[in-house]
C-alpha cells in the first residue's frame, strides 16, 4: 500500500468562477506521512488560516478524520461563515459518502486521514453552490486519490488542454 494517496478535484458550474470549489487532498494512514500532516495542519493555526475539522454536524465529524486547511486567508465573517458552514458540511458529507460508496474502505475509517485543501474565492455568493461544488469535487478528489487517477498517460495526452483560470 502506499504511503498516502494524492488526489485534486475542480468543479465550475458553466462560468461561475465566483462559487469554484477546488479541493488538493492527502488521504492514508494515521501512522504515515498523512497522520503528520493532519496533526501538524491542527497544531499550526495562523491568522486568517483556520484549519478546522470536517464535520457532518456539530459533535459529529467525519470518518476517516478530516482537516480542512483553508487555501485562501479568509477575511471577514461571510468568508469564514462559507467555510465553517456550507464548505465544512460538504467535505464532511463527502468523505462519508465516500465509505458509504466503497471508495474509501469501511475498515480503514478509523485508522486513515485525509487533510483536504478548500477553496472558497472571496467573491462566493451562494451558499447552496458552495455546498454543492465542495460535495462534488471532494468526492472527485477522493476518488481521483484512491484510483491513482489521472494516470500518467491520461496527464500526458491532455497536457495542452486549457486551464479554467488561464
Amino acid at each position: 500500500m502506499s504511503a498516502f494517496y494524492v488526489g485534486e478535484g475542480l468543479v465550475i458550474e458553466g462560468n461561475d468562477l465566483d462559487n469554484v470549489a477546488h479541493i488538493d487532498l492527502i488521504i492514508g494512514p494515521k501512522d504515515g506521512p498523512a497522520g503528520i500532516a493532519f496533526a501538524n495542519a491542527l497544531a499550526n493555526q495562523s491568522a486568517g488560516h483556520t484549519n478546522l475539522l470536517a464535520v457532518v454536524s456539530p459533535n459529529l465529524v467525519c470518518k476517516p478524520s478530516t482537516v480542512m486547511i483553508t487555501k485562501v486567508t479568509m477575511k471577514g465573517s461571510k468568508q469564514v461563515m462559507q467555510m465553517f458552514g456550507p464548505a465544512q458540511a460538504a467535505v464532511a458529507r463527502a468523505v462519508v459518502d465516500s465509505v458509504v460508496d466503497g471508495v474509501i474502505p469501511k475498515e480503514k475509517a478509523e485508522d486513515w486521514v485525509i487533510v483536504c485543501g478548500v477553496f472558497i474565492a472571496p467573491t462566493a455568493n451562494d451558499n447552496k453552490k458552495i455546498y454543492k461544488n465542495n460535495y462534488e469535487a471532494t468526492k472527485l478528489a477522493i476518488k481521483n486519490a484512491i484510483h491513482k487517477t489521472p494516470t500518467i498517460d491520461e496527464i500526458i495526452a491532455k497536457k495542452d488542454t486549457k486551464h479554467p483560470f488561464e
